[in-house]
């Protein structure tokens, strides 16, 4: 008997096979596609390799600001897009020596969950059989594609993250339809590599959910840079290279070469036999309890499928907590302390309540905020560089309940704000923590220090 079926080997599937094989138990994951999920092969991964050598090209054309000069520099784009390539499959194969270490059966194919008998929880795969005592769903999520008329008439100028990453030229000019994380880090890719670039958002501001005040000041220094934003605005036609929304009950049109699609991404629920389970669904994704537990005993569902938080490091730890359970260790997932990470240039991070959630869930606190530039190390990497660092603070016990940060490298430094709001660290002991000196992080302590 299989002690755990996984269906899906993205960051939820292959980190509880992982840790499922460590432990001893039999396990069996399904994949149809390549190991490492959309995640590994089709956004994080890939998008990072991509962002960082844009970086580095931006960098190199601001090397007068400290003292270092290169003439003509230029990028070969579609050599960015084989080094991409390069870094996804050596990760792929890592996840697969993973797996074959701890002794995980790897099923190339997809699976059908066939049903529910006293033998145990049915999957098939490539005509075969496979019992398990039990079940983890970790299918992940797909890109939203909106009914906008003449979306599929534009045929291959309309581009998701999925075929933009395929591109091996890049557009001179490019259309954003959506202001979230994927939208800005594509955004912020073209406009480091000098493609023209507008954003159409439907929201009266980027990054929906992020802290507003860091959501706005990134808009402003992307606005510098040259990127175009239409924020309020609703599409309602794509003609060809061209996309018309309404705003302020008027019609207006942008063109690019490439139009992004980037307007969120839902569960993936159907097509492999989950209404033979009756497991019970939630909004759009599978409803967990705090176990990840279905309403189906010996059912689990983890990462984009249950259309909770859709981020990797999420994920992960749901799959975890899955396998915790099932090897004896009372373990609950805890979202009070997931990190958001944009990886623009600057970057941008953030963990906990915003001023927004804090105000809406009518929880007291107040705000502690400093620029970047009182961290010496800021200063020394990032000339003419701005950005803000901002704490908040329970009103009656100090604790620290949200951090939230803009400037580089922000996306390596809030795991520590993690920490200090899952053990509920409060001002003072914040204060007592010794930063290393120079660093970046220290703006922390400047900030828990300046209340």
């Amino acid at each position: 008997m299989i002690d755990l079926l996984i269906i899906g080997g993205g960051p939820a599937g292959y980190v509880a096979a992982e840790r499922a094989g460590q432990a001893g138990l039999k396990v069996v994951l399904f994949e149809k596609e390549a190991m490492g999920g959309v995640c590994l092969n089709e956004g994080c991964i890939p998008t990072k390799t991509l962002l960082y050598g844009a970086k580095i090209y931006e960098n190199v054309l601001q090397g007068d600001k400290y003292g270092v000069f290169s003439d003509a520099p230029r990028f070969d784009y579609a050599k960015m897009v084989s080094r991409k390539k390069k870094v996804v499959r050596r990760l792929v194969l890592g996840v697969e020596a993973k797996m074959k270490a701890h002794k995980v059966t790897v099923v190339k194919g997809e699976a059908t969950i066939v049903g529910r008998s006293s033998a145990g929880i049915e999957v098939s795969s490539n005509g075969e059989s496979f019992i398990g005592k039990n079940l983890l769903i970790c299918t992940g999520s797909e890109s939203v594609i909106l009914p906008i008329p003449g979306l599929a008439e534009a045929g291959d100028v309309v581009v998701t993250n999925r075929e933009i990453l395929e591109m091996t030229t890049c557009p001179k000019s490019l259309v954003v339809i959506g202001g979230g994380v994927i939208g800005m880090e594509f955004a912020s890719l073209y406009n480091s590599l000098g493609a023209q670039v507008t954003v159409v958002e439907m929201l009266p501001e980027i990054l929906g959910g992020m802290d507003l005040e860091i959501s706005a000041a990134l808009r402003d220094i992307y606005a510098k840079k040259g990127i175009t934003f239409h924020l309020s605005s609703k599409v309602v036609q794509v003609d060809g290279h061209k996309v018309l929304f309404e705003k302020d009950g008027e019609t207006q049109t942008v063109e690019g070469e490439k139009i992004l699609l980037s307007v969120g991404r839902r569960p993936v629920t159907r097509g492999f036999g989950l209404e033979n389970l009756g497991v019970e669904l939630y909004r759009n994704g599978i409803k967990v309890d705090e176990k990840m537990r279905t309403n189906v005993p010996g059912v689990f569902a983890a990462g984009d499928v249950t259309g909770f938080s859709l981020l990797a490091h999420t994920a992960s730890r749901e799959g975890e907590v899955v396998v915790n359970n099932l090897t004896g260790r009372d373990d609950v997932m805890r979202y009070i302390a997931i990190p958001g990470v944009v990886y623009t240039n600057p970057e941008v991070a953030g963990v906990g309540e915003t001023e927004e959630s804090a105000k809406a869930k009518n929880i007291a606190y107040k705000v502690a905020k400093l620029p970047m530039a009182y961290s010496g190390r800021f200063v020394a990497e990032n000339e003419g560089g701005s950005g803000i660092c901002k704490v908040l603070l329970g009103e009656k016990h100090g604790e620290v309940i949200g951090v939230h940060m803009l400037g580089n490298p922000c996306s390596e430094i809030i795991y520590g704000a993690c920490i200090a709001i899952e053990q509920e660290m409060t001002l003072k002991e914040m204060q007592e923590v010794v930063f290393p000196h120079p660093t970046v992080s220290e703006i922390i302590k400047e900030v828990v220090f300046s209340v």
